[in-house]
């Protein structure tokens, strides 16, 4: 599983702090420890910075690319910023993102040819982000695919994310989006990667519910073979949970349970009762956020804690 440590993101108060007092040592530290945790991509969020950004970005490149050899996912919605960024990138960097909305669509795309990037494509366009799978893939198929294959650029290089929602007030979202994920894999030839921000998932849940919510639903895209997810590298439960699956260790009860969710998925079924022991409260755990994100039962932080 490719991962693109989300952990650099100006949502943060230190990383806020940081960029204000331009503290490389903070950025390099943080991107080295994201490196060392399995992160394969370091992902530099400023957020909009319509006014400083094209000075902001090249200078985190600059500081990262110091520290670590790993691509960077330029995360800002100033295309100038991501200009300036990309010019001075040491490898194929990954710009996130265009929406399907008719100006970025335009824009975002040429950029990315010019410098040899790769694009995170949205599916969502002017009237916001479909509830279903259908509908999403749709828009990748009809605005986002048919933009690159105008302009000559690589779908290959086409990350498409069909946007991870929150299960506290987007709970409906939550299956659709790994049925999109599962069929945006044949859509085209070759077809597009697929990506999605795993920890959205779980925003605006409580803190300790989010991991479970979070390493589950990764288990759950696993099983529709996501190429990327942007992820917190420091989760340790959640790494765990991704080295289960890959390397099919069975050495653990849950870990079985993983395994099974993982394959039921990828069959196109649902997790059954008789796969899980109830007994064992870290597996009914497990049960109960499955049923949560399959929108079989209504999301309330009660339900997830007993």
């Amino acid at each position: 599983m490719y991962i693109i440590g989300e952990n650099i993101h100006i949502i943060s108060p230190k990383v806020k702090e940081a960029l204000a007092n331009k503290d490389a040592e903070f950025f390099k530290a943080s991107a080295i420890k994201q490196v060392e945790h399995g992160a394969d991509c370091v992902d530099l969020n400023i957020g909009p910075q319509k006014k400083r950004g094209h000075e902001i970005l090249p200078w985190m490149v600059e500081v990262v690319q110091s520290a670590v050899d790993v691509p960077l996912c330029l995360d800002t919605t100033n295309l100038e910023a991501i200009e300036a960024a990309c010019e001075i990138c040491k490898s194929q960097p990954i710009i996130n993102s265009t929406s399907a909305e008719e100006e970025r669509l335009e824009k975002v795309p040429l950029v990315a040819k010019k410098y040899g990037a790769k694009v995170i494509g949205l599916t969502m366009g002017k009237g916001g982000i479909p509830i279903g799978a259908d509908q999403r893939v749709e828009v990748a198929m009809e605005k986002l695919i048919p933009r690159m294959v105008e302009i000559d650029f690589p779908v290959g290089d086409l990350i498409v994310d069909p946007l991870v929602l929150t299960v506290s007030g987007c709970q409906e979202y939550c299956p659709e989006c790994i049925e999109a994920v599962r069929t945006l894999h044949y859509t085209w030839e070759p077809p597009p990667l697929t990506n999605g921000g795993l920890s959205n998932v779980s925003n605006a849940v409580p803190a300790a519910l989010r991991p479970l919510l979070n390493r589950v639903y990764m288990v759950m895209l696993m099983g529709v073979e996501i190429d990327m997810v942007i992820a917190d590298p420091f989760d340790a439960e959640l790494m765990e949970a991704i080295r289960i699956v890959e390397e099919r260790d069975e050495s653990t009860p849950v870990g079985r349970l993983y395994l099974e969710l993982y394959d039921r998925v990828a069959a196109m079924e649902e997790l059954q009762p008789e796969d899980v022991d109830m007994d064992d409260p870290e597996q009914a755990d497990v049960w109960k956020t499955v049923q949560v994100l399959l929108n079989k039962v209504i999301y309330t932080d009660q339900f997830l804690r007993h």
